[in-house]
């Protein structure tokens, strides 16, 4: 894939706004920027140092468009290794479109999703897990999925990889070199130590693999079903955790006739949070429709808030029992998902009333949604089910489902390799192993490609980018 042509599009956001950036890049960028940019020092754009700032006006003919600032990047020091100009006009949509159409007319044509990025990668600025990682930044929305982006794009992942592979090359090109004097039978590669890599890059790759189910949730988000019967105060907990009414609260039962969903950061982890419609026997057809789709929230959930009220609960036997077998079919219907239990409304009871309820139920959290009491404590008990020990010691988190199946089939690939050495393999045979996993590793970090996968990847990007 090489590209001759030049590009332009909007880089900013669409819409009015105080500025705008529209991005130029290819070989005639400069050239083309400077036939309709007239600058108030007279100075040709051409002429200018790379990473320069320009004031003047975009002309068509004798026509002033806008006042502007062209910023100039030659190449190779540019985000896409060509020539780079980025024109910060004022932020009305008229403005915007009148400068890209002006140079649309003039040899430019519309980038694609994700085209400038795309030649970055294509001129050897970025690698492919890196131009991955840009879209994975331009997409966080809380911390730990910023740290995860930024520590990729600057090339982590790939520089733990590339030791890896530079360390398993060198031994395949040992063992390809005894083949060279098959007839002299001499080994060249120190079996011993090639076990010892072996075992190595299989630790490694096992830990990078394991990091997925963490970098998953991370990237998209913990869901969290908050369930129980109606009005025992889900929707006002969901009001208490966004800090905002989302939900309607009201006396009526069975207010909440649909699931209504919305995100928070807790501690640099996103939760997404389900308010479920109560769980209950009801003849109403639209409510039922809700109570179905609560235990369909639940099945994609993975935790579950139980929510009950403390004073029917307290004052009631039947209520506590009927609570105790709802909490039991949860728990055999869904053993591996973490499941809160919490006792609502407290702040209409006693501590001797508090202190019957806990007897109860194990494991039970004490809560007031209406006052904000256990709110922190709840949020401290979500924030335990995400293990942050690697986020806090900045290790390589995988998030990306691509790099995660190459690494499961360059660990397939590094096992044969291992259990053939093990039983006296050939260096032929083995040879074919090795190229393989070797193969693997290059297609994470773009070494490995074809025209198919770089569509997949960047069409997913946003145009301007």
């Amino acid at each position: 894939m090489v590209y001759q042509d030049t590009i332009i599009a909007l880089a900013t956001p669409s819409g009015a706004g105080a500025i705008a950036i529209i991005r130029l890049s290819g070989k005639d960028a400069i050239a083309l920027a400077e036939k309709h940019f007239k600058s108030v020092s007279g100075k040709s754009l051409s002429k200018q140092k790379t990473h320069t700032i320009h004031l003047g006006h975009i002309m068509d003919g004798d026509k002033t468009i806008d006042e502007v600032l062209v910023s100039v990047f030659k190449n190779p020091n540019s985000y896409t290794g060509e020539d780079v100009v980025e024109i910060s006009c004022h932020g009305s949509n008229y403005i915007q479109q009148e400068i890209i159409q002006l140079f649309l007319r003039n040899d430019c044509r519309m980038a694609t999703a994700g085209e400038f990025t795309l030649r970055a990668f294509l001129n050897g600025k970025l690698d492919l897990s890196q131009a991955e990682a840009v879209a994975d930044l331009i997409a966080s929305d809380n911390e730990a999925s910023h740290q995860i982006a930024m520590q990729q794009m600057r090339g982590g992942f790939s520089s733990e990889l590339a030791k890896l592979k530079e360390e398993l090359l060198n031994f395949a090109s040992l063992i390809e070199l005894e083949l060279d004097f098959a007839e002299e039978d001499v080994e060249f590669a120190d079996r011993s130590q090639f076990k010892a890599l072996l075992e190595r890059i299989e630790l490694v790759l096992k830990r990078l693999i394991d990091s997925f189910a963490v970098g998953n949730v991370i990237k998209n988000g913990i869901p969290v079903a908050i369930v129980g019967e109606p009005n025992v105060g889900k929707s006002t907990l969901l009001n208490a955790l966004l800090n905002e009414e989302r939900a309607i609260v009201s006396e009526i039962a069975g207010t909440t006739r649909d699931t209504i969903e919305d995100e928070i950061s807790i501690g640099g982890i996103g939760f997404r949070f389900i308010d479920t419609a109560g769980i209950r026997e009801t003849k109403d057809v639209v409510e039922s429709i809700g109570i179905k789709k609560t235990f369909e929230k639940i099945d994609q959930a993975q935790v579950i808030v139980y929510l009950f009220e403390a004073p029917v609960i307290s004052n009631d036997s039947e209520k506590s029992h009927n609570v105790k077998l709802e909490l039991e079919k949860i728990k055999n219907k869904y053993p591996q998902k973490p499941l809160v239990i919490i006792a609502n409304k407290i702040d209409k009871l006693s501590e001797v009333e508090i202190s019957t309820i806990q007897s109860k139920i194990s494991g039970l959290q004490l809560l007031s949604a209406k006052t904000g009491f256990g709110v922190e404590d709840l949020k401290n008990t979500l924030l335990s089910f995400v293990n942050t020990g690697a986020l806090r010691n900045n290790d390589t988190i995988i998030t990306n489902a691509r790099h995660y199946d190459s690494l499961l089939k360059a660990l397939e690939e590094v096992s044969k390799v291992k259990q053939g050495l093990e039983s006296g393999l050939s260096g032929d045979l083995l040879a074919i192993d090795i190229r393989q996993a070797l193969y693997y590793f290059g297609e994470i970090t773009g070494e490995i490609t074809n025209d198919d996968l770089l569509g997949n990847i960047f069409t997913n990007f946003c145009i301007g980018k």
